[in-house]
């Protein structure tokens, strides 16, 4: 299978001057099958696209009028992509010289619809529910793939007919970030897909990114806010939306201020009861069978 680097920038110069280099000699090494490295601009104000066009020639460039969120950039690279696995790299990850060679052999199973990468010191993802709310831990590392809740949106491959088919990332809903990439496997989960972390597929994470530049606070928001869109479109189980709106109750009377966060979700309700809908009708695996898998 061939694959395509998509990586999405924002005023990411200098992080593209560091790491775009690894992502080309990843590309030269065959073992890899990478055919070609897509960098999708959002509308950078630095000198990004100059960058590129200067010293990465071999390198692909979707340009963004404006400032349009993650999704959105990742979605753009996975419509423009011409490889079968989509592999997406945040502009703060380096990948190791052979990081796809172990990768690869999981989607021999047509079952399996994505796969995490290996940063040094974080395992598979692990899904949780408590007090009506989807909680999100880690795993130990391992020597073996391991079932994952989710494959991250920076640094994972993704089998690009299935991302067409599910639409892609939720960027309607989800912008500009967070929970967009859980959001995508959870669907694929629910409907029998498998989500999978690889021990062998090595990549360094400097965390580094445009988010970390934001304010706390907002930052704060909209995590929160899109945890809240996520449980209100895809938890559909009529005993976990019992404890959900228990659980938000709660969380309420012990703190007032959530009531932002609350009316900052309500805003995009007509947009989440519409996808909330689709996820009834298009599901074949329960919310309880999935949480079980990481009890």
């Amino acid at each position: 299978m061939k694959a395509s680097i998509i990586i999405p920038n924002y005023n990411g110069e200098m992080l593209l001057a560091k790491n775009l280099p690894c992502a080309i000699s990843a590309m030269n090494n065959k073992e890899n099958n990478i055919f070609e490295i897509i960098v999708v601009d959002d509308g950078s104000a630095d000198g990004s696209v100059k960058l590129i066009k200067d010293m990465f020639p071999r390198v692909k460039l979707i340009k963004h009028t404006k400032n349009r969120g993650f999704s959105a950039a990742i979605n753009t690279g996975a419509r423009a992509a011409k490889g079968n696995l989509l592999v997406l790299l945040n502009s703060d990850v380096i990948p190791s010289p052979d990081f796809l060679k172990a990768i690869a052999n999981n989607f021999n199973n047509p079952k399996v619809f994505a796969v995490s990468m290996h940063e040094k010191g974080y395992g598979w993802a692990k899904g949780t529910f408590i007090d009506g709310y989807v909680g999100l831990a880690m795993g130990e590392e391992s020597i073996v793939p391991a079932q994952s809740f989710y494959v991250s949106g920076g640094s994972g491959v993704f089998r690009r007919s299935l991302w067409m088919e599910l639409g892609g990332m939720d960027e309607k809903l989800l912008s500009p970030f967070y929970w967009e990439d859980i959001d995508l496997c959870y669907r694929a989960t629910k409907r029998g897909y498998q989500i999978l972390w690889e021990p062998e597929s090595n990549v360094v994470h400097k965390h580094e990114s445009t988010i970390s530049k934001l304010s706390k606070r907002y930052v704060g928001r909209i995590k929160e806010r899109n945890q809240l869109l996520f449980i209100w479109k895809n938890i559909t189980s009529a005993n976990l939306t019992r404890k959900h709106f228990a659980g938000l109750l709660k969380r309420l009377i012990r703190h007032p201020g959530y009531t932002r966060i609350i009316i900052m979700a309500l805003g995009r309700l007509s947009v989440v009861l519409k996808a909330r809908k689709k996820e009834i009708k298009e599901s074949k695996v329960s919310d309880e069978a999935i949480f079980s898998r990481f009890s």
